[in-house]
């Protein structure tokens, strides 16, 4: 069965330069009857939905191959190209589900309906974006729309519903990559746009060879444009301004304590035994540094969740913490849940000074829902078991996490919040640097999370322009310089330790400065391209409408 496809008057436009031997230019969508025959019974949209999905995951870490992000995009605008509107709703469907099961298998551990929860509800932001994407096809300079309507979506992922899930954004498949560098322009939404762009460069160039299009002098141009503009794009970011050195410094230890459970119950249950891991290996680097193994540090990084017992609250945790932070004589930053009143509680970085203890912190704003607060919680409860392991709810922290810690205001992040753009860039402004991310993934070790989030502070460095030191309870920690790079990285389910040199950078990017203004920019181009489309569609309704009326009439008349 053949599948009705839209954009007559377009469409129309290309053939008819393709029969007059001159070729499709590239603002145009190219006619491509062999793909609508092959595509029209729904098989071969499904294929290359999957495969586009696919490929996109394989873009992400472990696996890395960054350069696949752009296939994976162009097959997924070319599955639904000349699709109709419910088809390419499916079709988008199907291939972010492709993309999203294999990429949020780190929620396995929570139970296997979660993860598939979670996979069906991301998926119908896809479905979405394969709807928009099919209409934007009729309009000259499609791929530009088509890449703005990708970072549209991945904006609507990262604010709905309960503030958003901006896990498997695009940017975020190139920590260390030729689009990388498009970080410090406009930030990870830019990054998203180019790759996309990228890709839908890529759709157009296999369009364009499967089109009717006679095989002369301009159809070779075509193809040579295509191709061209595919590699200019990343090329392209080479072009963005970096800051330099400024030539200052910082010593940095990083503490990796390991915890002896797993998934969902990483703790285990011996009593204090996070704490206990932790400060033991904060003695450790005190004997390092005076034996002369390692040198002194500066300040001290826990990660979060590094003791799990409420120092403010409990005498043998504060005395425990206490008496490691002065064996080290420098500030320490602890991740402790602390109470808040008798039913709430925070996520906090604390700074722990040698001589006057616990004083100034940071709670962390970016809550993980059904993690660290339940949404619609009566219901939830009632009907999941597992929610109550949540227990207290969190509270989110108002204020920015630039905190003074000896010779520097660090920025801290606390685990989640390195996916949300708005938190880090508002610490970066708040004078932190360099950034410390805290974090404990020890319900997710040896799945694909750690090594995602640390791609995304790779992609953070760039983006501010700032050292980013990473803790982690169970790995990955690391040390990521201000170019990307990973310096220095823990295993997984070890305990370790080290102080890191890392430079200490005051001056900002142009993403930094200009924050979600290019975002928002892209957002309302797709906007505008999008119901320019819808206006094209309608308008072609009513007068495919018109002339069936006009036939209708004259079969009237000759049977009269």
């Amino acid at each position: 069965m053949q599948e009705k496809t839209g954009a007559p008057a377009v469409g129309a436009a290309a053939s008819a330069t393709g029969a007059a031997g001159s070729g499709e230019s590239v603002l145009e969508t190219p006619a491509r009857p062999g793909w609508r025959r092959w595509a029209g019974g729904g098989w071969g949209r499904a294929a290359a939905a999957v495969v586009g999905g696919l490929a996109l995951f394989l873009a992400f870490p472990p696996i890395d191959a960054w350069y696949l992000a752009p296939l994976g995009i162009a097959l997924t605008i070319v599955s639904v190209s000349g699709a109709a509107p419910r088809r390419a709703l499916w079709v988008g469907y199907l291939g972010g589900a492709a993309f999203l099961v294999p990429t949020m298998a780190w929620v396995r551990p929570i139970g296997d309906d979660a993860w598939a929860g979670l996979v069906a509800i991301e998926s119908v932001f896809y479905a979405l974006l394969g709807l928009g994407t099919a209409l934007v096809l009729r309009l000259r300079l499609w791929p530009l729309w088509a890449a703005c309507l990708w970072v549209a979506m991945e904006l609507a992922r990262s604010s709905f519903p309960f503030g958003g899930f901006p896990w498997g954004r695009v940017a975020f498949s190139q920590g260390e990559s030729p689009f990388t560098p498009y970080a410090a322009l406009a930030g990870a939404p830019f990054v998203t746009f180019a790759v996309a762009l990228c890709g839908g460069v890529l759709a157009w160039t296999a369009l364009h060879a499967a089109s009717r299009t006679p095989r002369g002098p301009r159809f070779r141009r075509g193809l040579a444009f295509g191709l061209a503009a595919a590699v200019a794009v990343p090329a392209l970011a080479y072009a963005v301004p970096r800051p330099g050195d400024e030539g200052r410094t910082v010593r940095v230890g990083i503490v990796q304590g390991n915890v002896p459970g797993r998934g969902m119950t990483p703790f285990g249950d011996e009593p204090a035994v996070v704490l206990r891991n932790h400060t033991t290996k904060v003695h450790e680097m005190a004997q390092a540094v005076r034996e002369g193994r390692l040198p002194r540090p500066d300040l001290v990084a826990l990660p979060e969740n590094s003791t799990d017992i409420d120092p403010y609250r409990n005498e043998f945790a504060r005395g425990t913490i206490d008496a490691a932070v002065k064996d080290i004589g420098v500030p320490v930053l602890v991740g402790a849940v602390v109470a808040i009143g008798e039913k709430q509680r925070a996520t906090r970085s604390l700074v722990w000074d040698p001589v006057t203890g616990p004083g100034a912190y940071y709670d962390k704003q970016q809550l993980v829902p059904f993690g660290e607060f339940t949404p619609f919680q009566d219901l939830v409860l009632a009907l999941f078991e597992r929610a109550r392991l949540v227990g207290r709810q969190s509270v989110a922290g108002t204020r920015p996490g630039d905190l003074r810690m000896g010779p520097v205001t660090i920025g801290a992040v606390n685990c989640y919040e390195v996916a949300f753009d708005g938190t880090v860039r508002e610490t970066v402004r708040a004078g932190g640097t360099p950034l410390v991310v805290q974090t404990n993934n020890a319900t997710y070790a040896l799945s694909n999370l750690p090594p995602q989030q640390l791609a995304m502070s790779k992609l953070r460095a760039v983006e501010h322009n700032r050292a980013i030191v990473t803790a982690a309870t169970t790995g990955i920690s690391a040390y990521v310089r201000p170019d990307g790079h990973v310096a220095w990285s823990t295993g997984e389910l070890i305990a370790d330790m080290t102080v890191v040199t890392v430079p200490v950078r005051t001056e900002q990017t142009i993403a930094t400065r200009v924050g979600a203004v290019p975002e928002w920019a892209l957002v309302i181009m797709g906007a505008a391209a999008l119901g320019a489309a819808a206006w094209l569609a309608r308008g072609e309704r009513a007068r495919r409408g018109a002339g069936e009326a006009v036939t209708e009439g004259v079969r009237e008349g000759e049977d009269s």
